[in-house]
């Protein structure tokens, strides 16, 4: 497993952090370690899932995010 950072846009209360924790939950090879507003951190198997697919995942719940670097 790796482990990746997200930093996520508008998020901004308890629903916010629920719906990114369900949405990275669901994505195949992802297990989910914190997500806090503005911010998850995962561990996936990148012969799984790809770091980008990951934050798609997040981007289609409407939170906008990207891989931390």
């Amino acid at each position: 497993m790796t482990a990746l950072t997200l930093n996520i846009s508008g998020m901004s209360c308890g629903h916010c952090v629920g719906a990114v924790k369900q949405a990275l939950a669901a994505v195949p090879g992802v297990q989910v370690d914190a997500v806090a507003i503005g911010t998850a951190v995962v561990q996936y198997d990148p012969a799984t899932v790809t770091a980008e697919r990951i934050a798609q995942a997040v981007a289609d719940e409407g939170y906008p995010a990207v891989v931390a670097g």
